[in-house]
């Protein structure tokens, strides 16, 4: 009896020995929370004009810039008919020039009958306010591609990728390697591919919109460096009610070391909360420097490897929706900086801003005068007639 306890022993010891070297025990503990937010629809972001319109304003902008170089800025429709996918017009391109007639004003040519375009009185002052804005505010203007070429790795940014963001940076339809600032110390460079970037010649320290609000706000000595971890602020959504467990993460998150987008981050442990928040740093950052701090998500993936994001940090996004607001309008995600929008947020107000806001309340003279159209054809009269809005229209012809 005393032999079977002794052997029963051994193996209750050897057992739990076995148990406890099991390797499924032995993985490693991480702060990070990957779980499904559901989103919460917010009108306020949803109705924000000069985002809500963005899609349409920029190949109108695009129009305005073509036709303004032709005499008495008027031109056959025949010369830009063609151009509707290069100019992203979603369109026909005359149906395009007709959906806005107090910006484009139309009327038969000297020649053959056909439809000729001009730019309206109001048109024409507004794009000369913006030539004036490019004149004036030129430096400011291409500071912010430079702080987004500071933060790429190795200062480096193709010329491609830099194209396809001139929208959201409010660069001029120039030639970019033609019409950049060289007194900010952008220089041409042939990168590792063959194509050709923009870079730049610069070791001067730059500090995001979050470090300089901090400085202000005394949480962070420039000489010493953080005093305290830096929190971003937060702007939860009406009815947007999270999960205790990811409440818990965020105020973890908010304690993490915060990283600057303009900082050497390969050091960190990309399942850490530390390299989380910098991913949010960098988005955030990239928002603010953007004209309507706001962009397609779909159109920053093309920045993902230039500025060492993780393979899925467009989710970041989700994970974060008391500091982004991912809006559906449009047929299409659009990622938009809480901050920016309420008040005292601390974050420039784009030169270029208030030229698009002047454009987007012509788009909707444009669909007051459709409006009166329709009715005086129909004969109808009735005070409660509805707008047909120029996005409905749009996408009609789209599906037709």
């Amino acid at each position: 009896m005393a032999l079977f306890r002794n052997t029963l022993k051994k193996l209750l010891s050897s057992s739990e020995a076995a148990i406890i070297n099991l390797p499924c025990l032995h993985t490693r503990k991480c702060n990070y929370v990957n779980v499904y937010m559901k989103w919460k629809k917010d009108s306020y972001y949803d109705s924000i004009p000069h985002i809500l319109y963005s899609p349409f304003l920029k190949p109108i902008t695009s129009l305005t810039n073509i036709i303004s170089q032709y005499p008495n800025a008027c031109i056959p429709v025949s010369a830009v008919s063609k151009r509707g996918l290069e100019l992203d017009v979603p369109v026909k391109v005359a149906r395009f020039l007709r959906l806005y007639p107090s910006i484009f004003e139309e009327f038969v040519g000297p020649q053959y009958n056909h439809p000729w375009f001009r730019l309206t009185p109001q048109a024409l002052a507004l794009h000369e306010e913006e030539r004036a804005v490019y004149c004036d505010r030129k430096k400011d203007i291409w500071m912010r591609l430079k702080k987004l070429i500071l933060m790429s790795r190795g200062r480096v940014l193709p010329l491609r990728v830099i194209q396809g963001l001139r929208w959201y940076l409010g660069l001029p339809e120039s030639s970019i390697d033609e019409g950049f600032d060289s007194d900010l110390g952008f220089e041409l460079v042939e990168m590792e591919d063959g194509e050709k970037g923009l870079g730049v010649v610069s070791d001067e320290r730059v500090l995001s919109v979050m470090e300089m609000n901090a400085m202000e706000k005394g949480t962070r000595d420039d000489e010493e460096g953080s005093i305290e971890a830096i929190e971003f602020p937060l702007y939860p959504s009406k009815g947007l009610r999270l999960k205790r467990k990811i409440e818990n993460w965020i105020d973890e998150f908010q304690k993490a070391p915060y990283v600057s987008p303009y900082e050497d981050s390969s050091n960190l442990d990309p399942t850490s909360d530390a390299s989380e928040k910098r991913v949010v740093s960098v988005l955030h950052e990239l928002l603010s420097i953007f004209v309507e701090h706001s962009a397609e998500r779909k159109k920053l993936l093309c920045l993902r490897k230039f500025l060492g994001l993780p393979q899925k940090f467009y989710k970041a996004f989700e994970r974060h929706p008391h500091i982004f607001y991912l809006s559906l309008r449009n047929k299409t995600c659009t990622a938009i900086l809480k901050q920016a929008y309420n008040q005292n947020s601390g974050i420039e107000v784009h030169p270029l801003l208030s030229v698009r806001k002047k454009y987007v309340k012509l788009m909707k003279e444009s669909e007051v005068i459709l409006k009166n159209r329709r009715m005086k054809t129909r004969g109808v009269h009735h005070e409660d007639v509805g707008l047909d809005l120029h996005l409905d229209c749009v996408e009609r012809e789209t599906q037709n």
